[in-house]
């Protein structure tokens, strides 16, 4: 059966170490900012970034709203406790519900899963920009929480939480960083916690993606690493070809997601009619 390598955990740790230290010294930044959102992503990326570079550099801030579970904000506090680094917690819903006041002055009609989806999106990059607000005043960067099976399917906001500095975890499987953190330690409350981004009442990743993260990412490496059909993968996999298109059409249509704007290239001749 094909399925995920298991990972050398010390040597994936020294590995995104030098990773982090090479992009923090090249850049002349003195540290680094993190969005704390309480579940496993962020929290492995804080540890991460606050083993290589010391506690002292790093800045936490969890950005909550209305829809984000206080179990969220709980464990927010208690990796910060627990790591030792600076910490502030920012309350967005004033920010977002005047941003939409104003933008939609003229309370337009649109449809309501629209309107839930353009909402959470707007959180996404309400917190971005708080981020890159501190990052400028204290010289950090700003170190992104995506892994990959995220950035592959585009399962992040546009200039929300899928922009950033750094993806020190982009190459990492979600189901492979759950054995990862068991061995850096990560408490298990969090690492057990169903994945969610706190967007909307009820919202979990695998409620949206459609597949549970386990099922995803052996997916994923089939496709994408392995370079496998459709047939091949059902052979090996309990799904069907919707579903496995599905998952391909993904990875085809967010790729624009994760790539810089397109430049058309212009002629440099010179018109001499």
């Amino acid at each position: 059966m094909s399925k995920l390598p298991k990972l050398n955990s010390q040597k994936v740790k020294d590995e995104i170490s030098l990773f982090i230290q090479d992009k923090v010294s090249k850049s002349h930044s003195e540290g680094i900012v993190i969005g704390l959102s309480g579940g496993i992503d962020s929290t492995v990326s804080a540890y991460l970034a606050t083993e290589t570079i010391g506690r002292e550099n790093i800045f936490g801030i969890h950005m909550f709203s209305s829809t984000t579970p206080k179990e969220d904000t709980d464990h927010a506090r208690l990796i910060a406790k627990i790591l030792d680094i600076e910490y502030k917690e920012v309350n967005i819903d004033s920010i977002s519900k005047e941003f939409i006041k104003i933008a939609d002055e003229n309370n337009e009609d649109y449809a309501s899963e629209c309107l839930k989806l353009s909402t959470g999106n707007l959180k996404a990059r309400i917190r971005m920009s708080l981020l890159y607000y501190f990052a400028n005043l204290k010289n950090y960067l700003v170190i992104g929480t995506g892994n990959r099976s995220e950035l592959l399917i585009g399962y992040f906001t546009k200039y929300g939480d899928g922009a950033c500095d750094m993806e020190p975890i982009g190459d990492i499987y979600k189901s492979q960083l759950r054995e990862l953190s068991r061995d850096w330690n990560i408490p298990e409350e969090i690492i057990v916690k169903p994945p969610r981004a706190g967007l909307w009442p009820g919202q979990t990743d695998e409620d949206e993606i459609g597949l549970s993260y386990e099922l995803l990412d052996n997916l994923l490496y089939m496709i994408i690493d392995e370079d496998l059909t459709n047939k091949e993968i059902r052979n090996v996999l309990e799904i069907s070809d919707d579903e496995i298109n599905m998952i391909r059409n993904k990875v085809i249509n967010s790729r624009h997601k994760v790539q810089m704007p397109e430049i058309p290239i212009v002629s440099n001749k010179i018109d001499r009619t």
